[in-house]
């Protein structure tokens, strides 16, 4: 009983520093600020700061805890598009950091329709991972 116990607060610790070292790097990115920015509600940054970090923490209890969330199919496809939205915010700040649009474009000597580009590949993501959902993988 005493190895259980000790077994999961070293879980619970050991998700704690997971989702703290998440959150930081999301912040650490600046992908909190740059959407406060976007939105025009900068002033309200440590409400987002701490919402996302309360998020992580929820999140590390529900997979930690396996608590269920009764909503069936209409809450899935809101959680499967807010994920998706927060998933391409991610994969974009760190492209965006590590300048891999510019250095590409620069290196195939690309000088038109990185718009296009970049829309084809987000169409993309979007369509495998419908594809995987729906038909599951192969």
């Amino acid at each position: 009983m005493l190895q259980q116990i000790f077994l999961g607060f070293l879980g619970f610790c050991a998700g704690a520093i997971i989702a703290g070292g998440i959150v930081g790097l999301l912040i650490g990115l600046s992908i909190v600020p740059r959407y406060a920015g976007i939105t025009r509600t900068g002033r309200h940054i440590l409400l987002y700061e701490d919402v996302t970090l309360a998020g992580a923490v929820t999140g590390n209890l529900f997979f930690l805890l396996q608590w269920k969330i009764p909503g069936g199919s209409l809450f899935l496809i809101f959680y499967g598009l807010f994920s998706g939205i927060f998933l391409g915010g991610w994969i974009m700040a760190l492209a965006e950091m590590a300048d891999v649009f510019p250095i590409f474009t620069r290196r195939i000597r690309f000088s038109e329709g990185l718009p296009a580009v970049i829309l084809s590949i987000a169409a993309g993501k979007t369509l495998g991972s419908l594809f995987y959902y729906f038909h599951g993988w192969m």
